[in-house]
């Protein structure tokens, strides 16, 4: 018998923990905490584990890794970009293992299969062949133009995220919005390793000149270093970085900063200096500085879509053929047209008939994973 609990992550923008169980061997999926300052998942829950694997390195899915002895000192793994995010994590490098973007790995008795989540740098899915198919997306979307997304296999469970519950507005829309909300000059708030380079790709197509904060010239240069880019793509990445980082920035400039909620990094240092507007287009949490800004009316917040539309989570219910769906980081009351169209369970506790799948990705792209 296998089965799924939900740890943290289901009702509401919770931290990512889901916990599988199969004949004794336990792995956790994502470790999270926030993003509302000081929220975590009950590690008295989870107990010890065998593996822990990461989708990405986002503070709601990998922040609570000091957490990780508490836990049984599992491997863990996670995407060479994930690692490299990380950065210097309570977690030694004796335990750290390799995924890929796209392939197999073998996690103790079980075959994971990975894809690209088209949500941040080095963001994956899983797909575990047990059960008719487990498959956990944790942030995920379509509609980056930077970042690719490989369709999942067929899953009878899908755990999806449903951020946006029935949001329906496309990011095209969103990134004309964004362009004449910042032509005057404004600070563009984005989360650390996510959408950062491709917002400032696209609002230099819309005519902007664009600055970067230290941390989004790091990130663009890790992107150009580690991924196979369009030609096109990589010419205006490369763009980017030849314009050089101003001895003071200017209220009048457009800036492409983090953090996300201008909690730290060039964003919070700005937001405390007269003239500059800054603008928000993540999640805000209470408690951090971007909600008291809003609250103030000291910022704007615009949506830039880095999680599905209902259009694209309808469209990933039909791929998969899924049977349930858990939707993820999602108060139920903010999705009720998904809840109307597909077979949502909202269960902590999800037992599953034990059974095998035959693999689903070609030989060639089965990759076993390594120690970093």
């Amino acid at each position: 018998m296998a089965s799924v609990t939900v740890i943290s992550g289901v009702g509401g923008k919770l931290p990512a923990a889901f916990l599988l169980e199969m004949e004794g061997y336990r792995v956790l999926l994502d470790l999270g905490a926030g993003p509302q300052p000081g929220v975590r998942p009950d590690i008295d829950a989870i107990g010890r584990v065998d593996a822990l694997c990461l989708t990405h390195s986002h503070i709601d899915h990998a922040a609570s890794l000091d957490c990780w002895a508490q836990i049984g000192s599992p491997p863990v793994y996670a995407t060479e970009q994930t690692w490299l995010q990380l950065g210097n994590v309570d977690v030694p490098m004796y335990a750290r293992r390799l995924l890929p973007l796209r392939g197999e790995s073998a996690i103790g008795p079980l075959n994971l299969f990975t894809g690209r989540s088209g949500h941040s740098p080095g963001s994956v899915w899983f797909h575990l062949p047990v059960a008719g198919g487990i498959t956990y997306m944790g942030d995920w979307s379509r509609e980056a133009l930077l970042l690719p997304f490989d369709c999942p296999p067929q899953a009878k469970l899908l755990i999806t995220d449903a951020s946006y519950g029935d949001r329906s507005q496309r990011l095209s829309e969103q990134m004309d919005a964004l362009a004449i909300a910042a032509s005057q000059g404004a600070v563009i708030a984005v989360p650390e390793h996510g959408r950062g380079p491709e917002v400032a790709l696209q609002l230099v197509a819309r005519g902007l000149a664009v600055q970067l904060c230290p941390q989004i010239r790091s990130e663009v240069t890790q992107l150009l270093a580690m991924d196979k880019l369009p030609a096109t793509t990589a010419l205006g990445l490369v763009r980017l970085l030849k314009q050089p980082q101003p001895e003071q920035w200017l209220p009048s400039s457009v800036i492409v900063a983090a953090d996300a909620v201008a909690d730290k990094g060039l964003a919070a240092q700005l937001s405390g200096q007269p003239g500059f507007r800054l603008i928000f287009s993540s999640h805000v949490a209470p408690g951090t500085h971007a909600a008291d800004l809003l609250a103030t009316q000291q910022a704007r917040w615009l949506p830039w879509n880095v999680h599905p539309t209902l259009d694209d989570q309808l469209w990933l219910i039909g791929k998969t053929g899924a049977q349930r769906v858990i939707p993820a980081f999602v108060a139920a009351s903010e999705c009720p047209q998904l809840a109307a169209s597909a077979p949502l369970c909202w269960q902590s506790h999800i037992p599953l008939q034990c059974h095998l799948d035959s693999p689903r990705f070609p030989q060639e792209q089965r990759q076993r994973s390594t120690i970093f």
